[in-house]
């Protein structure tokens, strides 16, 4: 290639200048503005809240969050609009509500009385499917309705047991009964990803952490090497990592910058040599890193 040839290709090729136009307040996110929001549940809340937040997710700004749950009598439904009505004074807009309310006459007093923005997920989604199809629901609060009688809710119990024995290596008994065995260095996020499968998805997860004398020994610790296939890895960029072991102990060469760089690049070239799949955990949720556990250990778990 001639050296014209040569300079035309990097021109060719060069980027393109950025061009910055003027913001446009019709384009911007719109951004919602400080108020209450309140989510109102003849049960725990939980299922209100996190439909709630998944949909105020979508905005921008950070409402005031007000969780009333087992609002199951007239009375306490009473007492919830007299809150949501003091709110809307107090702050001059009218509080967004959402409710899982089973009982009508309880959802009734919450919508006719108070000043809010009410959102009901049983009217907005149970109703519709009620006559889709063709039959009633069973209008039962909260996700188990009778915990002893739920295999699905022992199931989580045992689960949350098993991650709590096999937190952090602390016992390598029954591994060939976990679901997946989270590998990676210490504060990658191990501990927590294993209670949320626990939690959430019933998955019995163990924990190992890979330390330096497993990296000088340039291989997996000997209780794991019989469960690879049931391994992943967790790993995290170096400078969050040591800001995270700063906090915990300050100063040290355990929360070193150097020592973490050196960490992290064993860890992932030793789940690299034994084929372990593996995800950083620095920007993701830990929703994010269960939903690409399960995808990729036990897809069968995201049929339920």
């Amino acid at each position: 290639m001639g050296l014209d040839e040569a300079e035309n290709c990097r021109r060719f090729y060069e980027p393109l200048p950025i061009i910055r136009f003027p913001a446009c307040e019709d384009c911007a996110p719109a951004t919602m503005p400080n108020r209450s929001v309140f989510f109102v549940s003849d049960g725990t809340g939980i299922t209100a809240e996190t439909f709630g937040n998944s949909i105020l997710a979508q905005f921008s700004g950070k409402p005031r969050h007000v969780r009333r749950p087992f609002i199951d009598t007239t009375d306490k439904a009473l007492q919830v609009v007299r809150e949501i009505n003091k709110a809307a004074e107090r702050e001059g807009k009218r509080p967004i509500v959402f409710t899982t309310l089973v009982d009508a006459a309880v959802l009734d007093i919450v919508t006719q009385h108070s000043k809010g923005l009410v959102l009901d997920m049983f009217r907005t989604f149970v109703e519709p499917l009620e006559e889709e199809f063709g039959v009633k629901s069973n209008h039962r609060v909260g996700r188990f309705p009778d915990v002893a009688r739920s295999q699905e809710y022992t199931d989580r119990i045992e689960a949350i047991n098993f991650a709590l024995a096999h937190d952090d290596g602390q016992s390598a008994r029954n591994l060939q009964m976990a679901d997946v065995i989270l590998v990676g260095v210490s504060r990658s996020g191990k501990t927590p990803t294993s209670l949320y499968l626990a939690m959430q998805h019933g998955i019995k997860a163990a924990n190992y952490p890979l330390i330096p004398e497993d990296f000088e020994r340039s291989q997996l610790p000997s209780v794991l090497q019989s469960h690879k296939r049931k391994c992943f890895g967790l790993t995290i960029d170096p400078e969050r990592l040591s800001q995270i072991r700063n906090e915990r102990r300050p100063g040290s060469k355990y929360a070193s910058l150097e020592n973490c760089r050196y960490e992290v690049n064993e860890a992932e070239a030793m789940m690299r040599r034994h084929g372990i799949s593996w995800l950083s955990s620095t920007h993701k949720s830990i929703e994010e890193i269960a939903t690409t556990i399960l995808r990729d250990i036990r897809p069968d778990r995201l049929i339920y």
